[in-house]
């Protein structure tokens, strides 16, 4: 039964040069423990049973298929699941040692990761993977030598493009162009919502029209440019309000909002719901 006060999130156990590989072998969790990610995460599943909470969305695993979580997220695994597979963390100071030609990887795939979080995998992609990060854990494992780094670098630089372009094969085709345009509104997004809310904003930036760069999510997405901002917001404050005890007006002034009045506004209009009632849902869970 789930006390009526806030859920305390797990700390993220930091990793020795911000990256770590681990194999999970029949791993279950037997109680759902909360915690915010402090690194990306990719884990790869070969047989899988059970859920994966992702900020307030679950994804039922069924093997064969990659989890991503980006930095930042509230995340855990509800009780009875059981994984086998692997998982790779990395932090933005062990991605910088990787490329610059894979950068477009990581931006497409854990600055939008609410529409990554669960990628299924066809066999052959699947093997292939499978073996890319069983090759990577035993080089993480060897003992530190001259370039270690670098060459953990190399693989994880190959298994982004790998998955990048398995997450391209699942969404319809655009031109390399629109995509890097994308990709780049994503990334300014993910960056600066909580100091501008406007698509036209985010549009000089990128030197293109407010209408064009709408017109360009939605063929690259499905949704507007403002959708995707408020998607972000929401998703903010839905963390703030589940695991925090700050005051709406604190979390309304956090994210840029003029008056505690007009975020709770933004939040009902979006939710259905009001930010004082959405808390005190969560918190009754189980009670």
């Amino acid at each position: 039964m789930a006390d009526k006060s806030f859920l305390q999130l797990q700390v993220d156990q930091e990793l020795k040069d911000s990256f770590s590989v681990n194999q999970l072998s029949d791993r279950s969790f037997d109680a759902l423990s909360v915690r915010r990610a402090n690194y990306h995460r990719i884990f790869i599943v070969n047989d899988g049973r059970g859920t994966l909470q992702a900020d307030d969305t679950s994804f039922n695993l069924a093997g064969n298929e990659l989890l991503l979580i980006a930095k930042g997220q509230l995340y855990g695994f509800h009780p009875g699941t059981r994984i086998n597979g692997n998982e790779l963390s990395f932090g933005d100071c062990f991605w910088e040692k990787a490329p610059g030609s894979a950068s477009n990887c990581k931006a497409v795939l854990f600055n939008n990761a609410s529409a990554n979080q669960q990628l299924p995998l066809n066999n052959a992609d699947y093997v292939e993977l499978d073996v890319l990060f069983n090759t990577l854990y035993q080089e993480f494992i060897k003992e530190d030598y001259p370039n270690k780094l670098d060459a953990l670098a190399a693989y994880l630089k190959i298994i982004m493009i790998k998955i990048a372009n398995v997450n391209a094969s699942l969404i319809n085709g655009y031109d390399s162009h629109e995509n890097q345009l994308y990709r780049r509104f994503i990334e300014l997004v993910s960056s600066q919502y909580q100091t501008t809310h406007e698509v036209a904003d985010f549009a000089n930036q990128l030197g293109i029209s407010a209408r064009k760069l709408s017109d360009l999510c939605r063929r690259c997405s499905g949704r507007g440019a403002k959708d995707i901002i408020n998607g972000q917001l929401i998703a903010e404050a839905k963390r703030s309000l589940q695991f925090s005890s700050k005051p709406v007006k604190e979390i309304a002034f956090h994210l840029n909002f003029s008056t505690p009045d007009q975020f709770s506004h933004f939040f009902k209009k979006n939710t259905l719901i009001s930010p004082n009632d959405y808390r005190d849902r969560f918190v009754n869970i189980g009670m």
